[in-house]
């Protein structure tokens, strides 16, 4: 699905399901007066699927928009102007976070940043007493995932990861078939990510406009000059900021493979053929990528795993087993084959169709488990910080693999690359001396 073919999905069909939400048909897990309780919170990164969270929580009843937070003017600007419209009431607007993170009337916050700030920004949440929805990858590297699994620990307060699949009633009722035994033991998942992307350009560096806080955009990152195809939306094909579209999309697609192979831990095992097969162009991530991760069968006899593999075409405009975006779960007497934004189909021996259900993805849903858990203490967020950084270990684990075309075994406990120097370098990631770089890098 293009970046416009899926905002314009979230901004139509999502926008439908929020009415449900706006009742409270679709609250999750919590009843009671509890449930009327405004939170007071602040988004940061208004624009892409910053977007999406502006125009859905600036209606909610449930919810005070009190903060807007962009580095870039024009998005900051037409932000407030969505929330006075939704609201009635104009949010105070700020390019530095920091000034969100400081006010005390704040509960929460929403980060729909690029990447490279996910992890550190909510961190800084965290430590200033916030509970936390933040997007996905959750993290830009794999250092970064265990010291914001380690913030949330300390904090005592709820993170949400925006993989809304997890929320999403028919991938629940999907997960739910396979976890009860209905198509055996399963051994084998496979995400997929095929899609019609377009190519980036050549560019060389120049000024950035006027109205972009271009310092306040790299953050901790290394400092390098603008270029016009590196933001906005742009920069998650390049290493210093993004994760290439396996982190971008993929990324949903793998969470919920392994939502239904039920691992708990890291592959011990990780290689992945991927290179540029169609762009010549910029992007620094691969446009054709092929990964196969390797979990050991606790208990069971030595070489027995069960394997996840990823696949990526992101210039290819067919689907795959029925869907362009999707997962397919491979058990001992059946298969579940589930499209991201579509339904699921569920085969038992003899491609004998056995159900099927068909749904939409519910942003909604998920923005209201959110607010319940930070309402509620003993209300859990359906996308835990847990479930993220695996998700996001994946990504990270699949690009040093292709990147370095190594066959990696990964300590999950230690979370190293034992075999390979190189590859364990692309563990953690360089920063700049910056307020921001989280602690412990």
């Amino acid at each position: 699905m293009s970046a416009g073919d899926r905002r314009e999905f979230l901004q139509g069909s999502l926008a439908v399901a929020s009415a449900a939400v706006l009742k409270g048909s679709s609250a999750v897990a919590v009843a009671g007066s509890v449930d009327e309780r405004v939170v007071t919170i602040g988004l940061i990164g208004c624009g892409g699927m910053g977007g999406n969270h502006l125009s859905l929580l600036s209606q909610r009843k449930d919810v005070r928009l009190a903060w807007v937070c962009d580095v870039d003017a024009q998005r900051l600007a037409a932000a407030a102007k969505t929330v006075e419209m939704n609201s009635g009431t104009a949010p105070q607007t700020t390019d530095d976070m920091r000034r969100v993170l400081d006010d005390k009337a704040v509960e929460a916050v929403f980060i729909a940043t690029p990447d490279h700030w996910h992890a550190p920004a909510a961190i800084l949440a965290l430590s200033a007493g916030k509970h936390v929805y933040v997007e996905k990858p959750c993290c830009h590297n794999i250092r970064e995932g265990r010291l914001l699994a380690e913030a949330v620990q300390r904090s005592g307060k709820k993170l949400q990861v925006g993989t809304q699949s997890r929320s999403t009633e028919f991938v629940q009722a999907g997960i739910e078939r396979i976890r009860r035994g209905d198509i055996g033991e399963i051994l084998v998942a496979k995400a997929w990510n095929s899609q019609r992307r377009g190519s980036i350009g050549r560019t060389e560096s120049s000024q950035p406009p006027a109205h972009l806080n271009f310092d306040a955009w790299l953050g901790p990152a290394p400092v390098v000059p603008y270029r016009s195809n590196m933001l906005h939306g742009i920069w998650r094909w390049w290493y210093d900021f993004g994760c290439g579209d396996i982190g971008n999309d993929g990324v949903h697609d793998i969470d919920v493979a392994l939502w239904g192979l039920g691992v708990e831990t890291h592959p011990t095992r990780v290689t992945c053929i991927g290179g540029k097969n169609v762009f010549d162009d910029d992007q620094q991530y691969p446009d054709t990528q092929y990964s196969i991760c390797e979990y050991p069968l606790a208990g069971s006899p030595a070489g027995r795993t069960k394997q996840l593999i990823f696949e990526q075409r992101i210039w290819s405009p067919y689907v795959q087993e029925g869907y362009e975006n999707g997962a397919a779960f491979y058990g001992t007497n059946g298969l579940l084959v589930m499209g991201h934004t579509k339904g699921w189909a569920l085969y038992g021996p003899r491609n004998k169709l056995i159900e099927e259900q068909t749904g939409s993805m519910d942003l909604p849903r998920h923005h209201s488990n959110f607010l319940a858990a930070v309402r509620d203490p003993a209300v859990g967020t359906n996308a835990d910080v847990n479930a993220g950084r695996l998700s996001a270990t994946i990504v990270h684990l699949s690009n040093i693999a292709a990147r370095t075309g190594a066959l990696l075994h990964f300590d999950a406990d230690r979370e190293v690359i034992t075999n390979h120097e190189e590859a364990n370098s692309l563990v953690r990631r360089q920063y700049r001396e910056h307020w921001a770089r989280p602690a412990g890098v």
